[in-house]
């Protein structure tokens, strides 16, 4: 996170930095699409190859603006400073800005001081509506990724949830604490929604997805993260383990799918086609 007292300059006014984040086909705000492309259509941007960094702030008069800046080393030098604990200040160059959008795609729970409280810019002074985060008592596409988000970012704590001894050899029947199923509780036929999540991922493997829609990242060992969305539907999985699916039609539940024979190979697939950080 920013220090609040840092600035960046947009036209003629201040920007306060409060966080930003990356825009790339490796690594993007998974509240804004399933891949890299959707998510830079949200934002009205083209879908470079090198990505874009997010700058997110407030102006003098407290507005929330998103600043999109072309310079995505400098974003991430900044990101990885501040994820260290360190300070680092971020302040684009003018040159480098594309776009400053009202608003912002993510939640920020901090503000600038001794400005006004965040609030959306002045509609008669902007082009588009004002950019906002994902309701967050709802359930729907952008809530399901972010749920996907969390499990990969913790993985530890709720793999350590599912008891390998309910998933029988087959692969199937598995419960975790939170009630969450498998693809084949309790021995019968599997669950539709695993199924064509994972039928549609395996298609991946043949007819490439859009770019970004298949993420590698770094994973404790030999192993790695894998991150997949599709319509309805998103996989985070270690290579070395299980898998967990969300679904947009079963609202809040984590469903465990067991390792099997067939999930190590499609682990493996994925993973070659896979999009990683650079």
């Amino acid at each position: 996170m920013a220090g609040t007292d840092e600035e960046a300059t947009t036209a003629d006014d201040a920007l306060y930095v409060l966080t930003a984040a990356l825009l790339t086909p490796a690594k993007f705000p998974s509240v804004l699409g399933d891949d890299y492309p959707e998510a830079c259509a949200v934002l009205g941007l083209a879908p470079l190859a090198d990505g874009y960094g997010l700058v997110l702030g407030q102006d003098g008069e407290g507005a929330r603006w998103t600043v999109v800046v072309d310079d995505v080393s400098l974003v991430a030098v900044a990101i990885a400073s501040w994820d260290c604990g360190m300070e680092h200040d971020l302040s684009p160059d003018e040159r480098t800005v594309v776009a400053a959008l009202p608003g912002w795609p993510l939640a920020v729970a901090v503000a600038a001081p001794n400005v006004p409280a965040p609030h959306d810019p002045d509609p008669d002074t902007t082009d588009g509506p004002a950019l906002t985060p994902p309701d967050s008592d709802a359930w729907g596409p952008a809530q399901r990724r972010l749920g996907a988000d969390e499990i990969a970012l913790q993985w530890a704590v709720w793999r350590e949830q599912v008891d390998d001894t309910e998933f029988s050899a087959a692969g199937g029947s598995g419960e975790t604490s939170e009630g969450a199923r498998s693809d084949v509780p309790d021995g019968r036929p599997g669950h539709s929604g695993i199924r064509r999540a994972l039928a549609e991922a395996h298609a991946y493997l043949t007819s490439p997805p859009p770019l970004g829609r298949v993420r590698s990242s770094f994973a404790p060992g030999e192993a790695r993260t894998l991150r997949a969305d599709g319509p309805g539907w998103s996989l985070v999985a270690r290579t070395d383990d299980i898998a967990f699916v969300l679904l947009d039609d079963e609202p809040g539940e984590v469903l465990p799918v067991g390792r099997g024979p067939e999930l190590p190979g499609l682990l493996g697939g994925l993973d070659k086609i896979a999009v990683r950080p650079l």
